[in-house]
């Protein structure tokens, strides 16, 4: 059963899903219905049925004439979805070296602390979720509501390939961290071009280690 606070059930609903979807649990290919995702989250179909609509924009599930089928995402998506990440989370890097805060920085900073404590716990999961909440911080820092509102649901579409990454790919968690101190130091340092050049390695080599990890089904 889902809780929530402060956003719709709907909404709630959505994310769960998606994140379901993305992460696995809902395979590409499976059937997935109104009583099933009811009975799986402890809801009522009104917002079963505006998520599975959403999902449906989203292109994560199709109606079938046999019923609404996953589709999540396949190996070429995967490479458009870094392809767009890389390009355009560059100007959103590039717009927050030039305006972030030191409170913004701060935060980021203690993100980077968690990231690094839980790589040693060896908590994947929390990991990644750090990394998201890293990301996004910094999407909100450029300043932009359209980067912003861009950028926020590609990122989190690459967690399955994100959470294979960093579970198979021995000192990829590691490495990530590190990358992330790259684009913090250029950031602090209000460098553009540094933050650029940080973040592009760090979208290549999370792109290379997905590859290397997943296999399309």
């Amino acid at each position: 059963m889902i809780s929530y606070k402060n956003i719709s059930l709907a909404d709630r609903v959505f994310e769960t899903v998606e994140k379901q979807i993305l992460g696995g649990t809902y395979a590409r290919g499976q059937y997935i219905s109104e009583k099933m995702l009811c009975e799986d989250l402890g809801v009522s179909r009104t917002p079963v049925r505006e998520a599975i609509s959403r999902l449906e924009e989203e292109d994560l599930v199709e109606e079938t004439p046999q019923g609404t089928i996953v589709v999540g995402m396949t190996n070429e998506d995967m490479r458009d979805v870094y392809e767009v990440k890389s390009r355009v989370e560059a100007l959103a890097m590039r717009r927050a070296a030039e305006k972030i805060d030191d409170e913004t920085l701060k935060l980021l900073d203690d993100l980077l602390d968690q990231q690094e404590f839980y790589v040693q716990k060896g908590d994947i999961e929390k990991v990644r979720d750090l990394d998201t909440r890293f990301h996004d911080t910094i999407y909100k820092a450029s300043g932009s509501r359209v980067l912003n509102r861009v950028l926020s649901p590609i990122h989190h579409k690459v967690m399955r390939y994100r959470r294979a990454s960093l579970e198979q790919h021995e000192g990829r968690a590691v490495q990530s961290v590190g990358e992330h101190r790259a684009i913090y130091d250029a950031l602090a340092a209000h460098d553009p071009d540094a933050v650029e050049e940080a973040l592009q390695i760090h979208v290549a080599n999370a792109f290379q280690n997905a590859l290397e990890v997943t296999v399309e089904k």
